[in-house]
């Protein structure tokens, strides 16, 4: 999905590497490597700037002076991942737009971290969220919440890591555990060394990556079916462009109850008490900037939401004028957005590498 781990996409299937005859020009490759680079460079300015002089509050904290800017938009970008880049055009693709309406649950929940959550745990100046556990409960509660979320953190970012390895490795051939080797170890080192606010600025260069990345594939898709116009009017004839689904039946695979409901406590376990999220409002400057940076995920959620829609709409109307291949065809459903962003990206040098760097920038990042 376009915010969680929650993505119902499932991962790239193993047993079809070979996703596309297609590999990466010299551009290509140029464009790939500067997203990795520029990543590592950001974290090592930010671990040189003053060297040898940083503290526990630098180091973890970003010394609480970060502004709402940088803060929201690595907010958005912490659970945006390559899985979800992948999988929510899939699902448009396959069901109609139904799943937009998980928006609807954005506004709630945001707007209760913002008014709730963050006014406690910046006000008794916590590091942690489960600090906040051992001050209201006791410490055996804080060890059994810290090693709940350590241990979704580590099933995350398995899944993360591995999802656009084996999109580089589909179209590249590049060797798939070298890839997820070297993921892991630029993220660790620009966390390591650079502290939280190298991770804050490395979100925000990555988050941009991701924005182009979209962008491009919905500018290049539509303009080759004839305008997103045209992509509507397919979409409606095919009847993938849906509207309220009020069925109260849980059995139903999306209704605007299960969306905007459930998604209204799914988006309050993100960003109401998940680490990850709690200590980047607690490096803002001051409370108000905390309470802004959560107010400004809202209009960006909806942005990527939208063109994760946008690519799935788009892909329908290309392959109703452009059959599948057999290949295709047979491949697994999450396997769908790569091949369409082969057929169309193909013939134009630096847009594919640039998409796989989206989908990297998607998995580029740690949860200190």
């Amino acid at each position: 999905m376009s915010v969680t781990m929650s993505t119902a996409a499932p991962l790239l299937s193993t047993s079809d590497t070979s996703v596309a005859t297609s590999t990466f020009s010299f551009v290509d490759y140029v464009v790939f490597v500067l997203l990795l680079l520029l990543s590592l460079a950001i974290g090592l300015y930010h671990a040189f700037r003053g060297w040898g002089h940083h503290t526990v509050g630098q180091l973890l904290m970003a010394d609480r002076k970060m502004g709402c800017f940088p803060v929201a938009l690595s907010l958005l970008a912490t659970f945006q991942s390559a899985v979800a880049i992948l999988g929510v055009p899939s699902e448009i693709y396959r069901f109609g737009t139904q799943y937009w309406f998980l928006g609807c649950s954005y506004f709630l929940g945001l707007l209760i971290p913002a008014h709730i959550f963050i006014p406690i745990f910046y006000r008794l100046n916590l590091t942690s969220a489960y600090e906040y556990l051992e001050l209201r409960f006791n410490k055996a509660v804080r060890v059994c919440g810290t090693v709940t979320f350590i241990f979704q953190m580590v099933i995350y970012m398995g899944v993360v890591l591995y999802a656009p390895s084996l999109a580089l490795n589909a179209v590249t051939g590049f060797d798939l555990w070298l890839s997820v080797l070297t993921l892991g170890i630029v993220c660790n080192i620009y966390t390591a060394l650079g502290g939280l606010k190298a991770v804050i600025w490395t979100d925000v260069f990555q988050t941009l990556v991701m924005f182009l990345g979209q962008l491009a594939v919905i500018i290049v898709g539509s303009n080759k079916v004839g305008g997103l116009g045209h992509v509507w009017d397919v979409a409606s004839q095919h009847g993938r462009i849906s509207g309220f689904e009020l069925d109260p039946d849980p059995f139903v695979r999306h209704t605007f109850w299960s969306l905007a409901f459930g998604g209204v406590f799914m988006m309050l376990s993100l960003y109401g008490v998940n680490q990850a999220q709690v200590q980047r409002y607690l490096s803002s400057r001051t409370e108000k900037a905390a309470v802004l940076s959560c107010y400004a995920v809202f209009p960006c959620q909806q942005l990527v939401l939208c063109m994760s829609c946008l690519i799935g709409l788009v892909m329908f109307a290309y392959y109703q004028e452009n059959p599948m291949s057999t290949q295709q065809s047979q491949a697994a459903p999450d396997q769908f957005v790569l091949y369409f962003v082969i057929d169309i990206l193909k013939g134009l040098p630096g847009l594919p590498g640039l998409f796989v760097a989206c989908l990297f920038s998607g998995s580029l990042r740690y949860p200190l």
